[in-house]
């Protein structure tokens, strides 16, 4: 075999750093560099809040609060139809006008066609545009349909400015 191992004349000899230096050490004779703890496994990451279209099923049916639905509603994606000018469109065969809004395109879709326009606005902003006087049908077509009153707006508008501001 033509390898280098034990070979040397110096084999078997503690051999010294070049320049017969000893290793140095830190502060008080500490290592260096001290061997690294391993990072602990990351916790894993919270629950994702439940879409809007799984909170309504839940507070239709009694099984969430109004506090918590009313906090997943000002943050999620609402699906509006849209006619011919800006703004909402208004349903009024109703006793009071109502605003339909949709959890999904595909709720949407059910209500006014597959090839009907809209745009998305958030929960919080459909608070903040909506006309004084109406009201609003979320999922009109679907099985776990919300209609709130003009009322009913208004003292979801009242509770999230007190939340907000005090």
């Amino acid at each position: 075999m033509y390898g280098y191992d034990n070979q040397s004349a110096y084999a078997g000899q503690q051999q010294q750093p070049y320049g017969g230096q000893q290793p140095l050490a830190g502060y008080g004779g500490q290592q260096l560099y001290p061997e690294q703890p391993q990072p602990a496994a990351p916790a894993a990451p919270p629950p994702a809040p439940p879409s809007l279209a799984d909170a309504l099923r839940a507070y239709t049916s009694g099984a969430m609060a109004s506090e918590e639905f009313h906090d997943i509603f000002l943050g999620a994606k609402i699906y509006c139809p849209r006619g011919e000018n800006p703004g909402f469109l208004a349903l009024h065969n109703t006793q009071q006008p109502v605003i339909p809004l949709f959890t999904s395109l595909k709720e949407l879709r059910r209500y006014a066609g597959k090839e009907s326009r809209f745009f998305t606005v958030t929960g919080g902003e459909v608070l903040d545009l909506l006309p004084t006087g109406y009201g609003f049908a979320l999922d009109m077509e679907g099985e776990h349909r919300l209609v709130l009153d003009a009322k009913s707006v208004e003292e979801m508008v009242d509770y999230t400015m007190r939340r907000m501001y005090g």
